[in-house]
């Protein structure tokens, strides 16, 4: 799986370049600022980008910038955003085409290897995963008028769950139900936000994207 990195502190895009190697990746380009991370996006047609939100040379956006440059180029193409902290207008944005493949991470959890690897798995592979500090400062306003509004208590531990990219069996875990449990659960939820039949995983990530952009 081929991978283009972006992040502009030495150590830590060392440390990632390191760790995705150990774990068979193929660093496509390891680079330190928006105009070579938007070249790398756009030669390259890595698999996955993880991409550092705050980059040189303005340090605001860029980096995330050049990655939804890159997703209006390449519809889908797979992101993980890295950021020191929650962003919310950024996680926003990043979910405003409404399509799955992309993650959002505080950089914290890249010091646990199998967490954050696990993460780019499930990003290259269309999937979601998004921080559990990233979901909980999202949005606290739960509307009664929105679909997202008529989820029961249960539903919305469910699909928080699922935003972390959780499985059936690790979200039953989680909430000590069985997996029959949790996969009635998630029926609701795609019959309560309108999901038609289709694609079980692919369900999840609309209902993910919606619970993520409600409010």
């Amino acid at each position: 799986m081929r991978v283009v990195l972006a992040e502009d502190l030495f150590l830590l895009r060392d440390g990632l370049v390191r760790m995705l190697e150990a774990f068979d990746f193929e660093i496509a380009a390891a680079v330190e600022s928006g105009p070579e991370l938007d070249r790398a996006l756009a030669e390259l047609e890595p698999d996955v980008a993880i991409v550092d939100v705050r980059l040189p040379p303005s340090f605001t956006d860029e980096g995330l910038q050049c990655a939804l440059a890159a997703r209006r180029r390449t519809p889908g193409l797979p992101v993980l955003v890295l950021s020191q902290h929650v962003e919310q207008l950024y996680a926003r944005e990043l979910m405003a085409d409404g399509t799955g493949g992309i993650g959002y991470l505080l950089k914290d959890r890249v010091f646990d290897a199998a967490q954050f690897i696990d993460a780019v798995r499930r990003v290259a592979a269309g999937g979601t995963a998004m921080d559990p500090q990233v979901i909980s400062q999202l949005l606290t306003r739960r509307a009664r008028d929105t679909p997202m509004g008529r989820l029961t208590p249960r539903e919305r531990e469910v699909i928080e769950l699922m935003a972390q990219g959780r499985s059936n069996a690790a979200i039953a875990a989680q909430l000590q139900i069985t997996e029959r449990a949790v996969a009635k659960h998630t029926s609701n939820i795609f019959t309560k936000l309108g999901l038609p039949p289709s694609d079980d995983d692919n369900r999840r990530v609309l209902a993910v994207l919606a619970y993520l952009d409600r409010g």
